[in-house]
């Protein structure tokens, strides 16, 4: 579903994404980053291939969003930072799985 980009960035081919998102179709997580996306991986828009290592944060956006629609954007932050600690708890979860060979 697309929506209102929250924590924008740019990757280099231009195409803006959520960070959330940009990971998920990097397929990295948060935890991890854009940086250890594989040169491989294209962006979901156009297919280009090596967008992740060099996107841009777009923090200006950011700011200018949350002020443009303050209600939705206190809503949106909420659900956003349950999604975060839901992504970081599943990645640390999995890297224990792997250390002790579950």
């Amino acid at each position: 579903m697309q929506d209102t980009v929250f924590d924008p960035v740019s990757l280099t081919c231009g195409h803006i994404f959520c960070y959330i998102c940009a990971c998920k179709g990097a397929s990295v997580t948060i935890v991890d980053g854009l940086q250890a996306a594989n040169p491989k991986e294209k962006c979901p828009l156009c297919r280009e291939e090596r967008v992740y290592e060099g996107a841009v944060r777009l923090e200006e956006l950011n700011i200018l969003l949350s002020r443009s629609c303050p209600e939705y954007w206190k809503e949106r932050l909420q659900t956003e930072r349950v999604e975060r600690v839901r992504l970081v708890k599943e990645h640390w979860d999995n890297q224990c799985r792997a250390f002790i060979g579950v």
